[in-house]
């Protein structure tokens, strides 16, 4: 590769790593992101990934800690060791070639509403935040918010929720694990990502105090 191309994509990867740890940090204040939990991701240029490498404290990342993929997920360094839920960075990417960056957190809210819900969707209706998301207008509304079944094994997962993923237009969760969110940015998909740990909220109180 030439060494213009090579400083090109270094610099970008420089730039996407300083936003995701950025956003790392405030997701760890929020208390969704405990331990080594949660994935962060950014789209890069040429077929390219930026994520959190497996295994590391999302509070707490470096610039190292981010590291690059191609599409099919593998890492473009040998010896890096992307987040085990790569795959699902991934799939989101091909999917909405407008989305540039995807974050994944373990927030109570996700987990518990989750758990305690078998429905196979958490609905939203009537909360102004909904006008957060792409296409909502007005509170009077519903949206819903699919919930998968987690798995273990990557590749199936990603082939359960292929189906569904075009009709996930805010995001979802996995069942008793957390919320997958994004944006055209790595700041967008905060907001979106806590405009929906609002929502989880929001349903947990309710369900508390009826």
């Amino acid at each position: 590769m030439p060494a213009a191309i090579q400083a090109d994509t270094g610099a970008e990867l420089a730039s996407r790593a300083g936003e995701l740890v950025a956003i790392g940090a405030r997701m760890d204040r929020k208390g969704w992101v405990p331990a080594s939990s949660g994935n962060l991701s950014a789209r890069l240029g040429a077929g390219r990934i930026a994520i959190t490498r497996s295994g590391v404290h999302k509070g707490r990342l470096a610039s190292d800690d981010i590291i690059e993929v191609g599409m099919d997920g593998a890492p473009l360094r040998a010896g890096d060791r992307p987040s085990a839920e790569t795959l699902l960075h991934c799939q989101i990417y091909e999917q909405f070639p407008g989305v540039g960056a995807v974050l994944h957190g373990h927030s109570v809210a996700a987990t518990a509403l989750s758990l305690t819900d078998s429905a196979p969707a958490i609905q939203f209706e009537g909360y102004e935040i909904l006008k957060a998301f792409p296409g909502i207008a007005t509170h009077q509304t519903k949206a819903l918010l699919p919930v998968f079944e987690n798995d273990q094994d990557m590749r199936r997962l990603a082939a359960t929720i292929a189906p569904a993923l075009q009709a996930a237009p805010i995001g979802y969760v996995l069942r008793g694990h957390g919320v997958y969110a994004w944006g055209e940015d790595v700041e967008r998909s905060f907001w979106r990502l806590e405009a929906l740990e609002f929502l989880l909220s929001c349903e947990c109180e309710r369900r508390r105090i009826r």
